[in-house]
């Protein structure tokens, strides 16, 4: 998959979108993707992060980890999550 192709899709967690793909984060040593950066929609920031008033985007790296791993994770939906909203704060880092 392209990154082109990935830039802009929906990141979905139990069906609903929670994010939307901004870039990825490489590892130079390992030349593998490590994080995605994702921008939360401003429910998912006050639901996962308690951000109780976001004025502009909330932008996050979130690992590689939590994602469905080979093509279940790209669908034609978008990005699918493999953990819980409850645990999705465990793999958000701020960028």
């Amino acid at each position: 998959m392209n990154f082109s192709a990935l830039k802009g899709q929906g990141v979905f967690v139990d069906n609903e979108k929670v994010a939307e793909v901004k870039d990825v984060v490489i590892d130079p040593e390992e030349w593998k993707i490590t994080h995605l950066v994702i921008e939360l929609t401003k429910n998912a920031a006050e639901e996962i992060l308690g951000a109780s008033y976001v004025v502009k985007s909330v932008v996050n790296r979130i690992a590689i980890s939590a994602l469905e791993k080979g093509m279940a994770c790209c669908t034609d939906k978008g990005v699918e999550i493999k953990v819980s909203k409850k645990q999705l704060h465990i793999y958000l880092r701020p960028v």
